[in-house]
């Protein structure tokens, strides 16, 4: 089981090394409306221990007025934060959200599952080393996996998740997880998207997202964050070509132009040749 790191004090110099030292994963949520995103994030928020204790009373006090989840604490509040999203139970805008464990950083992007907020979705996913395609076991593979899967494979997204989640609301069925999972490969495979880790879990109950679940003794691999401890991100865009997309031209005067964007990939100095393409 992830042993998360609890700093109560001590020596703060240390601490920082250690945390400046490990390697950064940056990820997103995806995947329809009501598939149990921000419920994931908040629960490994909760579980990371990455919570201050007035935040834990506020979510306490704000599941109970809510009372989605009847006497259970609601950890999609920990994420949407917008009145608009708390009202109608979505999410709209990305939110960001950053925690650690002993073996890893992480900054996670819960991106909305509504249609016509999929361009927040894909400015999420335009930083990400890994999507987490999450899936409702009682729904199945619908038009949002399906659309946020072909835009993390044209953002050129290589490491995939796919979280069968609400496995408790199907009864951990074996044959449903299998089902969804023929599913979705065949649709990766249709648009050429890179393979992906298929986790039958719960977000809501924990199963899967932490710590093993006793209740899926037919499911013999890692759980989600032991995945996400362990995936390997190798960072070679500074060996590729120089490649920069153009935001903005900068002209304040005829006799100069310049060009602002971020670096994709490559390095740049002084003197170089570059090329410059239309859109």
């Amino acid at each position: 089981m992830t042993r998360f790191i609890e700093f109560t004090g001590g020596d703060v110099a240390a601490y920082l090394t250690a945390q400046e030292n490990k390697d950064l994963l940056r990820f997103i949520t995806c995947g329809s409306v009501d598939d149990g995103k921000s419920t994931l994030i908040g629960r490994m928020l909760y579980e990371a221990k990455m919570l201050f204790e007035d935040q834990l009373s506020a979510l306490e006090a704000d599941s109970k007025k809510m009372g989605t989840q009847g006497g259970n604490l609601d950890f999609a509040l920990l994420v949407d934060g917008l009145a608009a999203e708390r009202e109608q139970g979505i999410t709209i805008d990305v939110a960001y959200r950053a925690f650690t464990t002993d073996k890893r950083k992480f900054i996670v992007a819960d991106t909305p599952g509504h249609e016509q907020y999929t361009r927040n979705m894909a400015t999420g996913a335009s930083t990400a080393d890994l999507a987490v395609i999450l899936i409702d076991a009682r729904k199945g593979v619908l038009t949002q996996t399906r659309r946020h899967t072909y835009i993390c494979t044209l953002l050129g997204i290589r490491n995939l998740v796919v979280a069968v989640n609400k496995m408790d609301l199907v009864g951990y069925d074996r044959a449903v997880f299998e089902a969804i999972e023929r599913d979705y490969r065949e649709f990766a495979k249709s648009i050429g998207a890179a393979e992906a880790t298929v986790i039958p879990l719960s977000a809501l109950t924990g199963d899967n997202v932490i710590a093993r679940a006793t209740n899926m003794p037919w499911y013999h691999g890692a759980t989600l964050m032991a995945h996400l401890e362990t995936v390997p991100v190798d960072d070679d865009t500074q060996e590729q070509a120089f490649r920069l997309p153009v935001q903005w031209v900068n002209r304040p005067d005829q006799n100069f132009r310049g060009f602002s964007g971020t670096i994709v990939s490559g390095i740049v100095k002084p003197g170089d040749e570059i090329k410059a393409l239309p859109s």
